[in-house]
């Protein structure tokens, strides 16, 4: 072992092949350690040291063992399972295995650089994914590139030296006025017409619908509370999978109360006098869980049948085939087309921000504008119409 230079004691040269080596040492809650860093020459290892060191002082050397991509999204996805949504984790869990892992999975945690997230979405849009797709694939990386900062496994976040696709606004697939009146006449005598009224009545979320109880509506007061929602376990979660189970709303927000329209109290009614006959003829063999909305036995329905009965329904009138999540879609459509302020339809959908709503129904933006001008227009002829009185027009008391 060669003599080391002045100063560089943490820095030396191996004889047998004449690389250079050096050594950072830190401290773990285990014992002391050295991180070592080779190069050709004295200085280029020098340099590598004292940048480790600044790293060291400044709280951002990674001193972490090394782990694939594989197995840390591994890892990040067990200890996500409990925190997040189930709905949420099969997303997470499928783009992770059908999309990262695949691409960068073999790469070293501490060795992702900004160019494999720049592959990763250039190889995913190659694919035919569209541009939303792989921008939510880059914010789930980012997510879990931002727990290991966290957890002190890398520096940095490389996500976010790469710019996701641009978002990419499909024309939303909706409902006339017409249509709608159209779909709820056809679901006249349907077992589930009242919530068909309902989700047409109040934009609400599938997962909502499914799980409203009776203690969650006021028919005397025709308040109605969105309390809870059921959603289907997720096949990635074991033995439970394909399970409803009941679970808080998306959001803070999206916990929230609903003033009913005539109509869907009249439909509820209806409903409930019709729910209590199949209690009457089940006897025993009644499940009682309280859901507005259930099978002739009581028992929960599940999202699959809910979805062959509406598609079956729009089959039936001739209706344009699509999701049910788009009646949501309709209802805040057409509240804002008719004059709804914007506000009012957020608190009614529970979106978070008024933001939200505004980017998504934004294709409605140019009929309020017309609106608004048209009122504009009408002020201005009725400050003329004063004028003509002595009383000076708009433009005379600006």
């Amino acid at each position: 072992m060669g003599k080391n230079a002045n100063g560089e004691g943490s820095v030396y040269r191996r004889e047998v092949n004449g690389v250079f080596v050096g050594y950072a040492g830190f401290i773990t809650l285990e014992n002391c350690k050295r991180k070592y860093f080779y190069g050709k020459t004295r200085k280029e290892v020098h340099d590598k040291v004292q940048a480790a060191l600044r790293e060291k002082e400044q709280g951002t050397l990674v001193t972490a063992p090394q782990q694939t991509m594989e197995q840390y999204l591994a890892y990040w996805l067990e200890h996500k399972k409990d925190t997040i949504r189930p709905r949420t984790f099969e997303r997470y869990e499928q783009y992770v295995r059908l999309h990262m892992i695949p691409v960068i999975g073999r790469v070293k945690l501490q060795a992702l650089t900004p160019q494999h997230v720049q592959r990763l979405k250039t190889e995913k849009l190659k694919e035919g994914l569209s541009p939303t797709t792989v921008g939510t694939i880059h914010v789930v990386l980012h997510k879990a590139l931002s727990d290991a900062v966290k957890l002190g496994l890398i520096s940095r976040n490389v996500c976010e030296m790469v710019s996701p696709p641009r978002k990419q606004h499909n024309e939303m697939k909706l409902l006339t006025a017409d249509d709608a009146r159209r779909l709820l006449d056809a679901a006249i005598g349907h077992p589930n017409e009242a919530l068909f009224v309902l989700a047409l009545a109040t934009g609400m979320r599938r997962g909502e619908l499914l799980g409203l109880k009776w203690q969650d509506i006021n028919l005397l007061k025709g308040v109605l509370q969105v309390r809870r929602v059921l959603n289907r376990v997720p096949t990635v979660l074991g033995e439970k999978a394909g399970l409803l189970v009941e679970s808080e709303p998306k959001t803070k927000q999206s916990r929230r109360s609903i003033v009913l329209a005539g109509f869907a109290l009249e439909a509820l009614r209806k409903h409930k006098i019709l729910q209590e006959e199949w209690k009457r003829v089940a006897g025993d063999a009644w499940e009682e869980n309280g859901y507005v909305f259930t099978t002739p036995l009581g028992r929960y329905i599940h999202p699959n049948t809910l979805y062959r009965q509406f598609k079956a329904l729009l089959e039936k009138v001739g209706l344009p085939d699509i999701r049910f999540h788009d009646l949501r879609h309709s209802v805040a459509s057409l509240l804002l087309a008719r004059g709804v302020h914007p506000k009012v339809v957020q608190e009614i959908l529970g979106h978070s921000q008024i933001s939200i709503t505004m980017d998504i129904y934004s294709h409605v933006l140019p009929i309020m504008h017309q609106d608004a001008m048209g009122e504009l227009d009408r002020a201005f002829a009725d400050g003329d119409e004063e004028d003509d009185d002595g009383e000076g027009g708009v433009l005379a008391r600006v």
